[in-house]
């Protein structure tokens, strides 16, 4: 797949497409969209083109495709500020409204059944109705839940039964993989994981930020205003989103991809269309490989609070220090280190050294014994877990058509709530029969079977450098 021209740097920020005019359809492209071929090696003055050739997003000149990236990652860093200043403020919210340990893992697990259930489903209604209403909901649903956390905190009205209801906006903020949709939609498959692994920037800002700003402003002003802050900027992001991102990142339609005519259009909640995807060449076994490798640390990551109190024995300030420094470490591996292993290596063998780093780090799990160990081990826990997910979900987003791209992103933004859901009950039974060095133990015996696995039917080994 070719690359779309890039944008001379004097180009004027543009939030919407210029209009075109409806005279001209099945005339040639005006030549600031064209993508330069081949043969053509001549560029724009004031801008390197890559080479090849391609389509931009439909209605969508290359000249904005910059900005429109640039949006995504603030909008993405927005919303995981703010998610990361509720997570912040939830566990003594809950302890102040009298909710004991298993009512607390039940609003974990309906928060995750929710985001389960909606990915999916929430991806193949972004494929449909494009970028813009996608982001404009997901901030309009989470203004809601942030209103209803900020009102339960209100001794005049009944606080727990309004945190449950702040967890049905759940179902639609599926921020991050709306941003994953938009850049594999305006990336080439050999930027993809590049453009993917920034994401981890926002992701490292986000952590560091929520967590910060979270407790500090709960103990400055009272719990309820990190959740009237998180909902005025919520409110600002759905403004954002809804005059600065295009309705649709999706490329034009090439010959033999439109719906022949009289056809009726696929509903976003055709499960068919949404398990097909799954059933599509390379895909099953890829997703069940990102499922099974990276379940025991999605375990290990469920019990990190109890397991810093319990076992470390941290105080609540000391393990808001462990998470900024897992944000920083996120934010450099995926950030700047995937991207650039990924100019020099395949995305198979990036592959196979996450699985293979996974099964050292869970050998070195399963013998830990201080947080001193435990922060020795998080480089190679962080790049395994970074690595994985970003070279996954490119090759799933290069294995289905650009129409699919968010209903394959829902998929796999659904493997984390899954664990999210079960993993509350399975990792405290294993923490409470065994103690920590189970997930050890699990996680080098899982990844083991995926490596052989993958050694004995590799990825194709097809180097995908950036000229």
């Amino acid at each position: 797949m070719g690359r779309a021209a890039e944008r001379s740097p004097g180009s004027p920020l543009c939030c919407h497409p210029p209009p075109q005019d409806p005279g001209s359809e099945g005339q040639p492209p005006p030549t600031w969209i064209l993508a330069r071929s081949p043969a053509a090696p001549a560029q724009m003055p004031g801008a390197g083109a890559p080479r090849g050739q391609g389509q931009p997003p439909a209605g969508m000149g290359a000249l904005v495709q910059p900005w429109v990236l640039l949006f995504t990652y603030l909008l993405t860093t927005l919303e995981l500020t703010c998610l990361f200043m509720q997570f912040s403020t939830i566990p003594y919210l809950s302890r102040m409204l009298g909710l004991d340990s298993v009512t607390f893992g039940y609003l974990q697990t309906t928060f995750g059944v929710l985001q389960l259930l909606g990915g999916p489903l929430f991806g193949r209604f972004a494929d449909q109705r494009g970028a813009r209403a996608a982001f404009t909901i997901c901030f309009l649903a989470a203004s809601a839940l942030y209103l209803l956390l900020a009102a339960s905190c209100s001794p005049a009205l009944p606080g727990v039964a309004l945190l449950f209801a702040s967890r049905l906006p759940a179902a639609l903020m599926h921020t991050m993989p709306t941003a994953q949709m938009v850049i594999a939609d305006l990336s080439t498959p050999e930027e993809r994981p590049t453009a993917l692994s920034r994401l981890g920037l926002c992701f490292g800002v986000g952590t560091i930020l929520g967590s910060l700003l979270g407790g500090t402003l709960s103990t400055a002003y009272g719990i309820q205003c990190p959740a009237i802050i998180a909902l005025l900027l919520n409110l600002l992001g759905a403004i954002l989103s809804f005059t600065c991102i295009p309705i649709s990142t999706k490329r034009a339609r090439v010959h033999g991809q439109a719906d022949p005519p009289g056809k009726p259009k696929a509903s976003v909640f055709d499960l068919k269309a949404i398990a097909h995807l799954l059933l599509q060449p390379g895909v099953l076994p890829v997703f069940l490989i990102k499922v099974i490798s990276g379940f025991p640390s999605g375990l290990f990551t469920v019990m990190f609070s109890i397991i810093c109190m319990e076992f470390f024995g941290l105080e609540p300030a000391q393990a808001g220090y462990l998470l900024s420094f897992f944000g920083l470490l996120l934010m450099v591996i995926q950030g700047l280190v995937i991207g650039q292993l990924n100019r020099h290596f395949s995305e198979g063998a990036l592959l196979q050294a996450s699985v293979l780093v996974f099964c050292m780090v869970g050998l070195a799990m399963a013998s830990m014994s201080s947080v001193l160990h435990f922060c020795l081990l998080m480089p190679g826990f962080i790049f395994s877990l970074c690595t994985l997910n970003v070279v996954t979900d490119s090759i799933l987003t290069k294995a289905v058509s650009a129409s699919d791209t968010g209903a394959m992103l829902g998929l796999c933004a659904s493997v984390q709530p899954l664990t999210r859901t079960v993993g509350p009950t399975l990792g405290g039974l294993l923490y409470r029969s065994f103690g920590v060095p189970v997930f050890g133990h699990v996680q080098f015996a899982v990844n083991f079977l995926v490596l052989l696995v993958l050694w004995r039917q590799p990825l194709p080994q097809k180097r995908n450098r950036v000229q």
